[in-house]
């Protein structure tokens, strides 16, 4: 074989050896980059989800939760004046009760009983206080005769009062009263009854040292 014979197949196997290995760089850079594409779907694919809302918040909508008073009662209750909400939340609740045309015959039963300072003295107490209406449900002959025995009324009386300021919150349950019985609240959000019988109205009325709740029935302690 001639010398220019020989030259032109070296460089021909040069050639052939550089595009192999240009081949196999091309190939192996492949790998790693679909390699580590992989690896980051892999790990994108595993991370936690993550959305642009946060989770929504337990609901908290109605008058019961945005602190106010609540009910159909409410709507009695005079816009102004020393009977209004506002007005009320300045006094005692005994003088608070006396500016509330709902209120009448129960305060006529607080004067009666001689409880007028122990109620607007008290501090933090909630008070179920039973509309004209569900005086008027007893027999007359009955409420005469309870109006008469003032260790009786004030038995009754107390009977409606909690020692503690009980938000709408915590108003379901088993309280103990100035009467030192128990009385049971039950159901929940805005609407409510005590002892099984009695019926919120209006609720959440704050005066200066008690917590109200109109409702539109007389509890009467089991003994």
């Amino acid at each position: 074989m001639s010398i220019s014979s020989r030259k032109s197949l070296a460089t021909l196997f040069a050639v052939g050896v550089l595009a192999t290995g240009l081949s196999a760089c091309s190939s192996s850079g492949s790998g790693s980059t679909t390699k580590a594409a992989a690896g980051a779907t892999t790990q994108a694919a595993s991370a936690p989800a993550t959305s642009g809302t946060p989770a929504a918040a337990p609901a908290t909508s109605g008058a019961a939760m945005a602190g106010q008073p609540f009910g159909t009662a409410c709507a009695a209750v005079p816009k102004d004046g020393a009977g209004s909400f506002s007005g009320m939340a300045t006094d005692p609740v005994a003088t608070a009760a006396s500016n509330n045309p709902l209120l009448s015959t129960l305060v006529t039963a607080v004067k009666q009983a001689g409880l007028v300072d122990t109620l607007n003295s008290a501090q933090n107490i909630t008070v179920f206080a039973p509309t004209n209406d569900a005086f008027a449900k007893l027999p007359k002959d009955t409420l005469n005769a309870v109006l008469a025995d003032k260790e009786k009324l004030a038995k009754i009386l107390t009977y409606h009062v909690v020692p503690n300021r009980l938000a709408p919150s915590a108003l379901a349950g088993a309280h103990k009263t100035l009467e030192t019985s128990n009385l049971t609240v039950t159901g929940g959000g805005e609407d409510f009854t005590v002892d099984g019988k009695a019926k919120v109205l209006c609720g959440n009325v704050q005066t200066a040292n008690a917590t109200v709740y109109i409702v539109d029935t007389v509890l009467m302690p089991a003994s």
